[in-house]
């Protein structure tokens, strides 16, 4: 009898759609599979900042605890939550084609949106001077408080659902969502625009499979359906982050786009006060593009980063 393969998945619908994605794949791939509920930390404190919570690996570790303990097979995660090292004993088994990278802004009301109306949010705009913005990620808090320092950020914390919600509820102007994760479950508003001026966390909009080192039968299954652009982009953007020694609670941001045979590469670091950046912008010919997110990072550290990383250590320290 065929092997099942137990896909480990979070509960929230974007997670569970997520997963749901890797098993149309596998199905289409005549191997048999069934979802398995794993409830994550990220899930359960939905007050604290994340970057108060150590926050590398949050919504990633009970589903790597379940795959070491031979609870599930596989582990489908939104890539930009991985942290860089996989835990000890599981690999990377592929990763699906990538979804938009972006971030959105999405408005609380239309009151928002005609108070801003002649405000277009794109690499020349200007914003008016004051605005409650919400977000649980410091990168794109400290992106945005580079752009309009005047403003206000407010933590916002849960599932996609949740946070939609909670900016109904509460007195703020606009929050910032991943556009991936919207689109996926069909939820992006109508009232709401792609920050084309803000640079994705590393890995953003992407899904990577897991599973246990040495599990021939998983590695052939998922190996089907794995995206060799995608893998290798978010591979740039993951070592670009590696070298810079950063996580989801650092304000690092990478994008690498192929476009015919040449890699287009974006990077930066942020102060978390928004303040301080030093950034780079590259091409490189496809052949030669596997190291550029080394070189890009040392090019950073070499160039001001390494001044931020020192402050950006010291205030958490």
């Amino acid at each position: 009898m065929p092997q099942v393969i137990r896909i480990g998945t979070r509960e929230s619908q974007l997670a569970v759609w997520q997963a749901s994605q890797v098993q149309d794949l596998l199905s289409k791939n005549n191997f048999k599979s069934e979802l398995v509920f794993i409830k994550s930390e990220g899930d359960i404190d939905l007050k604290t900042p994340l970057y108060e919570m150590g926050v590398q690996g949050i919504f990633t570790r009970s589903l790597d605890s379940a795959l070491l303990n031979n609870k599930i097979d596989i582990a489908v995660h939104s890539m930009k939550d991985v942290p860089i090292q996989l835990a000890a004993g599981l690999t990377q088994a592929a990763v699906l084609e990538r979804a938009s990278y972006k971030d959105l802004l999405v408005f609380k009301d239309k009151s928002v949106i005609d108070k801003w109306e002649n405000k277009v949010l794109d690499n020349n705009s200007s914003l008016v001077d004051a605005g409650i913005i919400a977000t649980s990620s410091i990168r794109r808090k400290a992106q945005w408080l580079n752009r309009y320092p005047n403003h206000c950020i407010e933590n916002l914390r849960g599932n996609v659902n949740t946070r939609l919600n909670k900016l109904e509820e509460n007195n703020w102007d606009a929050a910032i969502f991943a556009a991936a994760g919207l689109e996926r479950i069909g939820l992006r508003p109508a009232k709401s625009i792609e920050l084309n001026w803000m640079l994705p966390a590393p890995a953003q909009g992407a899904i990577m499979v897991v599973c246990r080192q040495h599990d021939n039968y998983c590695e052939a299954a998922c190996a089907n359906f794995n995206h060799a652009d995608t893998a290798l982009c978010t591979k740039i953007e993951r070592d670009f982050l590696k070298i810079l020694l950063g996580g989801c609670s650092t304000p690092i941001s990478a994008l690498a786009v192929r476009e015919n045979e040449t890699i287009h590469f974006k990077g930066n670091i942020f102060s978390v006060d928004g303040k301080e950046k030093v950034e780079i912008e590259k091409s490189i010919l496809l052949m030669d593009a596997a190291d550029i997110g080394k070189f890009a990072a040392q090019h950073i550290i070499q160039n001001g980063g390494q001044k931020i990383m020192e402050g950006i250590r010291n205030a958490a320290s």
